[in-house]
């Protein structure tokens, strides 16, 4: 899952997927603004299938918690 995951946010960030670990900060160390990580969470949702409330997304921080919240809503 985390190479997919780094695919996606390669699309957002200017970063490497082999750059990015569990404990990439979505914010801090991709520089991501708020607007792109809602974009980052819509294409997440569209690739996994699954709905994200808006209540976790400012959970989000590492890529660590985006699969945490991927695999708790594809159950």
């Amino acid at each position: 899952m985390l190479e997919k995951i780094s695919d996606i946010i390669c699309n957002f960030a200017d970063v490497k997927p082999e750059d990015i670990t569990l404990n990439t900060n979505i914010k801090n160390d991709l520089g991501l603004n708020s607007l792109e990580l809602v974009n980052l969470v819509v294409e997440l949702e569209n690739t996994f299938g699954i709905k994200i409330p808006d209540e976790e997304i400012i959970n989000i921080e590492t890529v660590k918690d985006a699969i945490k919240v991927i695999e708790k809503h594809q159950k």
